[in-house]
């Protein structure tokens, strides 16, 4: 009898086959199999049928083992040699389930040898790996519960399948965002809707219905460009993918990690190496560009602990990667930082070479100071969070006063109420109102004896 139905089995699908695709006969082999020639739609349909008809003849199956082992249950040990003794009945039992247990393997391995079938170069779509997907839990499903024993094959065949299509829509992504990012010009964005929805929903807030000028995030706006809006997007399709696809989600969370790893190190050689100048046309990068690489980063950084709790849900398996990529990011923000202190010193202290502490006040070199300071708060008090900017400007401060005392002990001017230290204590007093008109430093550092240590 188990020959008799892995006959039937090799029968059904054949005679399911010849019905569904007569236009390609010629594609069947004599064990039933089909070759790669399929669309993905038709492959999906035959596989779904054929799932349906190798349920239907398991369960007939179960059915005359069921009969069977009634029968023997009620017979053995029975002092008759018309019934079965007790080493019959158990050579019974051990055959009925080798019945189900080969069946079941068999109808597996047809089943796991047409996913096999479809070619690496055909698209598959996320809905139709879904419905394979749930193709397969239902036959295995069924199969585990009627023979009391798992099989490898069809979700072995599942998995490599799956993966080819995880493998094609992480480089389609990894090339798309690589795309963005090179052809990125740095500037502030616009945020849709669909993107601040997408924020929410990791988030736990509220949906805007119109475009704005940032994402809000609890009770701070990330004002960021439009390539990190798009990683946004990207994410949340690795995300659904891994929910769709559960078994692969360890791939699919190391594929999300490579992707973050390569918004970093990507938007690192575009903007701190000015690879931006080459890709994107800029003509130099500003402290504007570098503002909002690092409030983009920044966004990242937020990403990443819920990127982290989604996966941890879904695997068991350490996620040791987004780790790395996190303090890849950190280092990278506090580098964008330090190029902007860089330019800042340069430029200050190019107008303190040129300063010479003569009439009239405030000189041409304290005024360019005071212009230099009031350009970079308009370029990243829009951006950054009032904590940085504020931090950023502590740094500034320090060091313009450490290049002053340095400029004030080169040309000899000294503490003494003479008229040099008139003139350069005014100088000072109009540096210092314009730091209260920015409001980016406490008060500690504002007073007039807050700068005696200049002397």
């Amino acid at each position: 009898y188990k020959q008799e139905s892995v006959t039937a089995a090799q029968a059904l699908l054949k005679q399911l086959l010849i019905e569904e695709l007569a236009d390609v006969e010629d594609c069947l082999t004599g064990s039933g199999e089909v070759a790669p020639s399929l669309d993905a739609a038709n492959w999906l349909r035959v596989l779904t049928l054929a799932s349906e008809a190798f349920g239907k003849l398991v369960q007939r199956v179960k059915a005359v083992h069921d009969v069977i082992k009634e029968t023997a249950d009620a017979t053995a040990g029975l002092d008759t040699d018309s019934f079965l003794s007790l080493d019959d009945h158990t050579r019974v039992l051990s055959k009925l389930k080798d019945l189900l247990t080969s069946i079941c393997d068999y109808c597996h391995e047809r089943l796991a040898s047409l996913i096999t079938t479809q070619s690496d170069k055909q698209t598959i779509t996320a809905c139709q790996i879904t419905e394979l997907s749930s193709i397969v839990d239902n036959f295995t499903d069924l199969c585990e519960k009627i023979s009391g024993k798992q099989s490898a094959a069809l979700r072995a065949a599942f998995k490599i399948q799956a993966g080819n299509y995880v493998h094609k829509f992480h480089g389609q992504r990894k090339n798309k965002l690589t795309m963005l990012l090179d052809a990125e010009r740095w500037k502030v964005a616009e945020v849709p809707r669909e993107i601040q929805a997408l924020v929410d929903k990791l988030a736990v807030g509220g949906l805007e219905e119109k475009p704005a000028p940032a994402l809000k995030i609890g009770n701070q706006d990330y004002i960021t460009v439009g390539t990190v809006l798009i990683l946004i997007q990207l994410v949340s399709e690795y995300c659904n993918s891994a929910c769709k696809l559960q078994v692969l989600a360890p791939l699919i969370a190391r594929n999300l990690t490579e992707l973050l790893r390569t918004f970093n190190s990507r938007s690192c050689q575009l903007v701190l190496g000015a690879g931006a100048l080459r890709t994107a046309g800029l003509k130099t990068i500003t402290s504007t560009n570098l503002a909002l690489t690092s409030r983009a980063l920044q966004l990242v950084l937020w990403m990443i602990p819920h990127v982290r709790a989604h996966f941890s849900v879904l695997t068991s398996d350490p996620l040791t990667g987004l780790d790395s990529v996190e303090k890849d990011i950190g280092h990278h923000i506090q580098q964008l930082e330090t190029k902007v202190l860089s330019i800042m010193n340069s430029l200050l202290g190019d107008q303190l070479n040129e300063w010479d502490a003569k009439p009239p006040v405030p000189s041409k070199a304290f005024r360019n100071v005071s212009r230099h300071l009031t350009k970079l708060h308009e370029a990243v008090s829009t951006v950054l969070p009032e904590e940085q900017v504020s931090d950023i400007y502590e740094i500034i401060h320090k060091n313009f006063k450490t290049r002053l005392r340095e400029q004030l002990l080169k040309m000899n001017i000294q503490n003494n109420g003479g008229p040099q230290h008139g003139l350069v204590t005014t100088e000072v007093i109009f540096y210092l109102e314009t730091m209260k008109t920015l409001k980016v430093l406490p008060d500690k550092y504002l007073s007039d004896k807050a700068m005696d240590d200049i002397w």
